[in-house]
């Protein structure tokens, strides 16, 4: 659509991005693994976890208006925002009615718009392989979109695996009472990314594009073993050793990338 659209009323799409991304490592006693899982516990708690959120609001020109955030037992974190299209008053802040933190908790949410993390450590003694994930889900209605912040979250994580979901629901009017299903152009997530992006990555897509509904896999390209390795100097590593290392690192993003075990 070339032409800005001239609505009846509020802009009712709901535009909705899901990420899956995921950080891979080696890890090989016991104890490397959990030094592992309490660095992820770490660097990815709510805490972090919020403020990255808070500039993926900023980021789309959205405004929050309450923020629930939580650390689990053992490991893991979850944070929520409710987010506004528009500014609050200076009277919204203190009005009782409206929604405030939580004990022990942090939720964050938008005015018809939400933005979500969950994060899932995991680690198995299986050939020493231990993997992060990260959920990430951005809905916004009215004229704001989530697709801004695509490169933005991508390089806030030590993403080696991304699955990116985006699709448009609902519809609005025109002033003519005509229903637009989506009012802006996109034949692929990748429009979006930036070059830079785009060339680090492996990726595919699979969209179903008279539903509005777009999907792409990204996998790293080129890695250094040394920033796979925890608690070893992978310079330090016997050759056959690290080549081992690479094939097991390279074998799980395969499998999380085609969503199917490989042999």
């Amino acid at each position: 659509m070339d032409k800005k659209l001239q609505l009846h009323g509020f802009n009712n799409l709901t535009k909705s991005l899901s990420f899956n991304i995921y950080d891979i490592c080696y890890a090989r006693t016991e104890e490397q693994r959990k030094a592992y899982i309490d660095y992820i516990d770490e660097m990815y708690n709510a805490e972090r976890l919020t403020q990255i959120l808070t500039d993926v609001v900023k980021i789309i020109g959205a405004n929050v208006l309450n923020i629930a955030r939580q650390d689990y037992e053992p490991h893991g974190a979850s944070v929520t925002m409710l987010i506004a299209e528009h500014e609050l008053n200076d009277g919204d802040a203190d009005n009782e009615e409206s929604p405030g933190p939580l004990p022990e908790t942090i939720v964050g949410h938008l005015d018809k718009s939400h933005v979500t993390v969950h994060t899932y450590p995991e680690s198995h003694p299986y050939e020493g392989i231990s993997t992060f994930r990260a959920d990430i889900d951005v809905s916004t209605c009215g004229l704001i979109s989530p697709l801004k912040v695509l490169n933005y979250l991508i390089h806030s994580f030590d993403s080696d695996v991304v699955t990116v979901d985006y699709r448009v629901r609902g519809f609005t009017r025109d002033v003519d009472g005509a229903k637009h299903y989506i009012d802006h152009d996109i034949n692929s997530i990748q429009n979006y990314l930036t070059e830079d992006t785009r060339n680090a990555y492996q990726m595919i897509d699979v969209n179903v594009y008279q539903e509005n509904m777009f999907h792409t896999k990204m996998m790293l390209k080129n890695f250094q073993l040394d920033n796979y390795v925890f608690g070893v100097n992978a310079e330090e590593l016997p050759e056959q050793e690290a080549n081992s290392i690479e094939e097991r690192l390279r074998r799980e993003m395969l499998e999380i990338f085609y969503s199917r075990n490989v042999e």
